[in-house]
Order: C-alpha cells, then sequence, then structure tokens
C-alpha cells in the first residue's frame, strides 16, 4: 500500500469513526457500567512469594504449608516503661481472653528488658475471624494509657490502608494533571474532554483486571496513576492537532483530519512503552508479567478510548471548545535553547564523566529482597512497631523447616541439634509441646501413664489401646502384656476422641472438662504442625531477615537436618524468599536490560533509519536510568530489587518518548534552518509536549513514593518519579547537544535505500498531479495538485506510467507565456475536480 492509499484509508476509517460517534457513545457506555461492576470480582494477591518461580525452595514450601497445615495469627506486644509484675499480669489477663490461644511471657531477656516486656500471643484462628478480631480488641482495650507497639496482622487491613492511600493519591494526581493540562491546553473545555478520556480509560481497565484471575497488590495500587501518566500523551497528541486543524475547517473536517493524522503518530509513539512492558513480562518473578500484562491492557484501553471516544466528544463539545479558548500560557524558552546552544561543548563531556561514575555506583546499590528491610520516610504502624521491638528485644526472623512427619524422636534429635547453633533462639514443633509439666504431646505413654494422664480407669485405657494397635495393624499387642504397649499421646487421645464420636466411649462431666482443654491444644498445636505429609519445625533467629549470613545460617539448618531423612527438608520463610529472590534478580535484570535496549533500539532504527542516532537517544535514556539508581548508594539508603526491575523498564519505555520528540522537531527544522537556530526552536516546539507528560509522570511518581506507607509501593514511587525527573532534565539539555555535535555522524550511518529515479532538479514552472517529498524554496511531503513556480529539488511520485503525462516542464522566456501556461494548468484541474 502507497502513502497516499494508506493516507486514503486513514481519512475513511477516521471518517467511519466520526460518522459512528453515537454508536461508540453507547457501547463505551455499556462498557463503563460493565466494568464498574466488574471490579469488584478483581482479587488482589498480597503474596509476593506466590510469584516465585514453581521451582524455587520458597514457592514448593508456601505450596506445601497452604496445602497442608493452618497458619493462626499472632502478635507480638511490646509494652515499654512497665515492671515486670504488671506485664505478668497483663500476659495473664490475655490468656483468659477468648479466641486466644496462646501466650508467653517469662522472666528471660527474650520477654523481659530495659524496663520493656514483650508478649508473644497466638490466637485461634486468622486475621479474617471475627473471633480473633475481637480478641485484639479486647487486648489493645486492656493496654489503654500504656506506650505499646503491637506487630500484628490482626486489626491492621493493610490492603484498606492502601486503598485510601491510593484514593488519595488519585485524588491529588487529577488536580495535578488539570492544572498541567490547563497550562498547556488552548480551550478551558479541552481539559473536561481529558479528564473523560482519562476516566472511562482507566475504569475499563481496572474493570477487566477479572479476566486475569487475581492481579498482584502493587500492581492493583499503581496501574491507575501510571496508566494516567503513560497515556497521556495520546489524547494530548490527538487535541493538539485537532486544535490546529480547526484554525483553518470546520469541526466536523478537523477532527477527522487529525484523527487520520493521530492514529498512525500515537500507534508508534504507544510501541516504546510497550516494548518495556512486554520486557517487564518475560521477567522470571512473575510479578513483572502481572504488572505487564496489566498495564499493555491499559495501554490498549487508552488507545481506543483515544481513536473511538474521543473523536466524537471533540464533535460534542466543539461549540463549547471554540467559546473557552484562552491565551497560551506556555512561554517560549528561547533563552534555555540559547543556553543549550552555548554549552555544548561543556555538558556533554561533563554528562560523559557523570555518566561513568553512575554506572560504576548504580552498579554499587545495597539492593534488598525483604519488604521488611526497605528503607523508607514514610513507615506504616506495623514497620514502626517492628523497628521498635528490633531495637530492643533484637531480631526475631522465623523460620519454618518441612519434614516427613511421625517420627517424632527425629524431630526431637533435630530441635536439639538446631538450638545448638548460636543463632537459634527457640524452636515450637509438635514434639516439643507440653500437655503439662512433666509430659509432651509426642511422648510415648503406657496404658497406665495415659489413664493417670487422662483421668480414666486403666482398663479402659488397656482396651483403648488394644483397640488403637489393631486400628494400626499392631497385631502383637492383642497376644502380648498390653501394659508394655506404648504409643504416642496424640494419637492414641485422638483415636479416644474418635470412639467417643462415635459413641463406643462415654465421659464424666470431670473426664470431659479436661480432656477438652487437652484436645484444645492438640487440635490446634496439630493443625499448625502436621499434616498429611510433613511436620512442620518452627525456628526463631537471632539474625537479619536478607544477608550472606542468613544465607549461610539457612545452609548450616539443612545440613544439621538432611542427615536424618532420606527425603529433602524443605526450609521456608521471608529468609528464604529473599535468598530465591536474590538470585532471580541476576538473570532478570539482565533479561529487561537487553530486551528493553533491543526492543527500543529496533523500533528506533525502523523510526529515523539510522544507526548513529537510535544509539545517541538510548545512551541518553539509560544515562538518566544509571543515574537515578545511583542516589541510593550516594545517599546511604537501600532500593527494593523490585523497584529497580519495573522502573529501569519503564523509564526507558516510556521517556524514550520524549527524546523522540525532540529528535523528530530538530531533523525537520534543521532542513530550513542552521543548527543552532534549529536546537532553539526544537526546545520551542517540544517543550509543551514533554512538559506535560513528564511532568505529570514525575508528579505521579512522587505522590505514591511520599504518600505510600506500603515501603514496595513507596520504594517504587519514588525512583520512578526521580528516574522521569532526570529523564527530562537530560533530553532538555543534553540530548539536543549530542544532536547537535553528533549531526555528521548521523547522516553518515544513515541507511540510504534506492534512490527514486524521479528525484529531479527543476526550475521555473511545473505542473504536477502526483507526491512530492523533498524542498520547494521548503520541504514538502505529501500529495499535490497544481503549479508550482520556483525551485524544486525532490522526488516526484506520479500518478501515471510516463513522465510526459504528469510533469510538465516549460521554459519560459517571457512572462506573458508563463501566465498562459499557469492559467491552462488551473482550468485543467478545475475540469478535473468536475
Amino acid at each position: 500500500m502507497d502513502n497516499q492509499d494508506s493516507g486514503n484509508f486513514m481519512k475513511s476509517l477516521s471518517r467511519f469513526i466520526v460518522d459512528k460517534r453515537k454508536a461508540f457513545y453507547l457501547i463505551f457506555t455499556i462498557a463503563v457500567i460493565f466494568s464498574i461492576k466488574s471490579i469488584d470480582k478483581v482479587k488482589i494477591n498480597n503474596d509476593i512469594t506466590a510469584y516465585l518461580p514453581q521451582e524455587t525452595e520458597t514457592r514448593r514450601g508456601v505450596d506445601i504449608m497452604s496445602k497442608e497445615f493452618e497458619t493462626f495469627s499472632s502478635a507480638q506486644i511490646m509494652i515499654t516503661n512497665i515492671s515486670y509484675e504488671k506485664a505478668k499480669e497483663f500476659s495473664d489477663d490475655f490468656a483468659e481472653i477468648d479466641g486466644v490461644l496462646q501466650v508467653t511471657f517469662d522472666n528471660t531477656k527474650d520477654s523481659y528488658r530495659d524496663s520493656s516486656a514483650m508478649i508473644a500471643v497466638m490466637f485461634k484462628g486468622t486475621s479474617e475471624d471475627e473471633l480473633v478480631n475481637e480478641a485484639m480488641d479486647k487486648i489493645n482495650a486492656m493496654l489503654e494509657g500504656y506506650d505499646t507497639y503491637i506487630l500484628s496482622d490482626v486489626g491492621f487491613d493493610q490492603a484498606a490502608v492502601l486503598a485510601q492511600e491510593m484514593q488519595t493519591i488519585l485524588v491529588i494526581a487529577a488536580v495535578v494533571i488539570a492544572a498541567v493540562l490547563l497550562f498547556t491546553s488552548k480551550s478551558y473545555l479541552e481539559i473536561g474532554v481529558f479528564l473523560i478520556v482519562f476516566g472511562v480509560s482507566a475504569i475499563l481497565n481496572m474493570g477487566t483486571n477479572f479476566i486475569f484471575g487475581e492481579i498482584s497488590f502493587i500492581t492493583n495500587s499503581i496501574a491507575v496513576v501510571l496508566q494516567l501518566a503513560l497515556a497521556i500523551d495520546y489524547a494530548i497528541i490527538f487535541c493538539h492537532r485537532y486544535m490546529e486543524e480547526r484554525e483553518k475547517m470546520p469541526a466536523y473536517d478537523a477532527v477527522v483530519e487529525s484523527l487520520s493524522k493521530a492514529i498512525v503518530e500515537i500507534s508508534s509513539s504507544s510501541l516504546t512503552t510497550i516494548s518495556g512492558l512486554i520486557a517487564l513480562m518475560l521477567m522470571q518473578l512473575r510479578i513483572g508479567f502481572d504488572m505487564g500484562i496489566v498495564l499493555t491492557k491499559g495501554i490498549l484501553c487508552s488507545l481506543l478510548t483515544v481513536f473511538l471516544l474521543m473523536p466524537g466528544l471533540l464533535v460534542l463539545f466543539s461549540k463549547g471548545m471554540d467559546k473557552t479558548r484562552h491565551r497560551n500560557f506556555v512561554p517560549k524558552i528561547t533563552l534555555w535553547g540559547k543556553f543549550v546552544v552555548s554549552t555544548r561543548y561543556v555538558l556533554p563531556p561533563i554528562f560523559a564523566v557523570i555518566l561513568v561514575f553512575s554506572t560504576v555506583f548504580s552498579n554499587k546499590c545495597d539492593f534488598v529482597f525483604s519488604v521488611n528491610n526497605i528503607d523508607t520516610d514514610n513507615p506504616n504502624i506495623p514497620r514502626i512497631a517492628q523497628d521498635k521491638i528490633q531495637s530492643v528485644f533484637g531480631q526475631n526472623n522465623m523460620i519454618a523447616m518441612l519434614v516427613p512427619k511421625e517420627d517424632y524422636e527425629k524431630q526431637k534429635r533435630v530441635i536439639k541439634d538446631m538450638l545448638e547453633l548460636p543463632e537459634i533462639k527457640s524452636a515450637t514443633a509438635l514434639s516439643n509441646i507440653k500437655i503439662d509439666d512433666t509430659h509432651y504431646v509426642t511422648d510415648r505413654l503406657t496404658p497406665r501413664q495415659f489413664s493417670e494422664l487422662a483421668g480414666i480407669d486403666i482398663e479402659l485405657a488397656r482396651l483403648l489401646y488394644q483397640a488403637y494397635g489393631v486400628s494400626n495393624k499392631e497385631y502383637g499387642v492383642m497376644f502380648q502384656n498390653v501394659d508394655e504397649y506404648s504409643a504416642p499421646l496424640i494419637k492414641v487421645f485422638l483415636f479416644l476422641l474418635d470412639q467417643k464420636e462415635k459413641g463406643i466411649i462415654s465421659f464424666n462431666e470431670e473426664q470431659e472438662e479436661m480432656l477438652g482443654g487437652m484436645y484444645d491444644q492438640l487440635k490446634y498445636g496439630l493443625a499448625q504442625l502436621e499434616g498429611d505429609n510433613y511436620a512442620r519445625l518452627v525456628f526463631v533467629a537471632d539474625i537479619a531477615e536478607e544477608g550472606q549470613e542468613t544465607y549461610d545460617l539457612i545452609e548450616r539448618m539443612k545440613d544439621t537436618a538432611q542427615p536424618y531423612y532420606d527425603e529433602p527438608v524443605i526450609i521456608v520463610g521471608n529468609s528464604t524468599s529473599a535468598k530465591d529472590l536474590s538470585e532471580s534478580f541476576a538473570m532478570d535484570n539482565i533479561k529487561i536490560s537487553i530486551l528493553t535496549l533491543l526492543f527500543v533500539m529496533v523500533i528506533l532504527l525502523f523510526t529515523f533509519k539510522s544507526v548513529g542516532l537510535p544509539i545517541m537517544l538510548v545512551t541518553t535514556i539509560q544515562g538518566s536510568i544509571f543515574i537515578n539508581f545511583s542516589f541510593p548508594y550516594i545517599m546511604g539508603t537501600n532500593l527494593y530489587f523490585l523497584g529497580y526491575l519495573i522502573v529501569s523498564a519503564i523509564q526507558m519505555g516510556a521517556t524514550i518518548d520524549y527524546a523522540i520528540v525532540i529528535t523528530n522537531r530538530y531533523q525537520e527544522l534543521k532542513k530550513t534552518l542552521n543548527k543552532s537556530d534549529a536546537i532553539i526552536e526544537t526546545l520551542n516546539q517540544a517543550f509543551p509536549t514533554v512538559f506535560t507528560s513528564g511532568t505529570i509522570m514525575t508528579v505521579a511518581g512522587f505522590l505514591i513514593g511520599g504518600l505510600s506507607t506500603d515501603p514496595t509501593i513507596g520504594s517504587f514511587g519514588k525512583v520512578l518519579g526521580r528516574g522521569t525527573l532526570i529523564s527530562i532534565i537530560l533530553v532538555m539539555t543534553v540530548l539536543p547537544q549530542i544532536l547537535y555535535l553528533g549531526d555528521k555522524i548521523i547522516e553518515k550511518t544513515a541507511i540510504t535505500l534506492s534512490k527514486s529515479k524521479n528525484k529531479q532538479f527543476i526550475k521555473d514552472i511545473v505542473v504536477v498531479d502526483g507526491r512530492i517529498k523533498g524542498k520547494v524554496s521548503g520541504y514538502l511531503d505529501g500529495d499535490f495538485r497544481g503549479v508550482i513556480t520556483g525551485d524544486i529539488d525532490a522526488q516526484l511520485e506520479t500518478k501515471n506510467k510516463t513522465e510526459k503525462d504528469n510533469i510538465e516542464k516549460q521554459e519560459c522566456d517571457e512572462e506573458d507565456d508563463k501566465e498562459d501556461i499557469v492559467k491552462g494548468a488551473e482550468e485543467d484541474n478545475e475540469e478535473a475536480e468536475k
């Protein structure tokens, strides 16, 4: 399809969209209503370990625990400036609350030091259970007036807090967007059109997320703001083109004309952003796919809204937009352009030096892989409590070990060996839960010992043991002295309860009360610590959640436990999660960097048909990325690894658009202006676009970073805002200078296609019916029918085969002859139009 056919197709498509605008109103109204109702169907996953690759140890362990064990909620309650006696009184009171399973507090340094008490509470359920939340409310009521720090998932709904924060951020972002659009728009009502388009596209994206089943809490929280920031260019490009065309034609024609031009331009602009998101989707850590697919869908929703809904809105509000026009608030930045030109030999060398150092510094960035270790200026309530507790009582790093079940003697030996490791503070397993002061639930008891403990008749105990032995195919108990037969207390006890439920055995009131208390301990202990195939041993270590020392401890724990078992033991916890994430990070980092660069380079290569130019653009934006990620090293802070992976992809994909805008305008302007004037005028023309899009993304990032108390999302927003700001500064200073200095390189590395045989230099008068691409006392590229008087140095693509039928070249010495030719050509055109 040649350019003329393509242009005609776009015109026809645009006219169809505008003509059917009422149908599109109806379609989008239905889609918005459906999406609003579907938003609540989207499931949110708050567990980042769910996105680990299946083969990682953490993912396998989490899957096993979710199938075989129940994990009840707990709370670490630190009370400052309190006596030991009063803290003990509180712990006893907590134990009496309905919904509390177990309270741990004693006169050791792990429970009381520096006039501060640490009371550990375990509940009979999860944070969703009403009974558990009522228990926490009672604990809070008891502690009223005391200085407390409570670390628990009970009573603190992080999802609700995050949703509230993002609503606040969205409102503030909307105000900022409106202010920026007011500054760069030409009509007040233009802003209303923008807000409708943004709102519809955001709702469509949120409402269609249910097709993925579930999305991560990170994606759910920031997708809306990022979608607006990433896709805002599309509506601005279309609207600005419409306002230009509206100056010379009616509203309907202006929309058709501007849409036919904007479709290609906007589609091309979106490719670099989508390429960065595609690279993100190829991460080994599947949360990259989660965010990439949702944001890609968001961009597609934005494109559809701009192409299909916005044309009708422009026609609908055209009269209002005409009446609410205002003066241009965007200033000319000629002085800035002159500064850029005058420092063209100064700033690029400085940039090169900064680029070298920032590359080194960014590689020294302290990456963290546990959300509990992210440096944050705006901590949430659990993070404040965690930091305070650790400052007084040290680390309480919980590590779970999954081993084959049932051999309780092995469990006891493993626990004994583990407690000899200096970092391990405590251990919990079914084999070390006490039923009273002398007996553990897994102790092997004889019938007489069991009868004394359970308060049942010895003969009944003997019959019970014989029945238990037969049920476990241990038939020898029927033929030997049953008093010498022993079995684990927990197994016999559960068998006893089973017989009671079947009505085979009955107990008196005193026995019922005693057995009921034992049953509670055993039931909850068994649910948490023993499954169908695995037993869970839980250790508390005084060590950081991540770091080489922690990873070495994990290996020592494996080496200690593995000799007792034929099957591999599995260790699960925040530390193993951090270890697995750190290992996947190295591969994902390389993959995203290479793929993003490759995708963007290919797109730029086809866009500019030059080898040198894409390298200059990518160097500038990649430089902004290196500078961005050198800040954590310079400031002595850490950086959450996910923020680096996501922002590096988005920053490259999105902000390369700014570089493309600068480059396109400079390439056009330098054909008619000298290089210095072309740079100055380029910055004047590109400033509104770069300022609008860049400011919105920068503000959105800093708003997320400053207002969100979630450390993951806060870290992400701060890095995105800073990176976008750096990209804006570089494309408005260093990039134009690089283009100026590298002009010859661009020309020499241009990919030159075979030149058209129609390239001609013609003087005087030419009658043309076809396409002109070249200079005609200026530069033209388009279809033309008429007469040109002047010099032509251009490619002439004519409609007919022979040059004679399309171009009539006349050399006239006298003015009268020239006028006759012009007049004749005009008559031919008029007749052809008829």
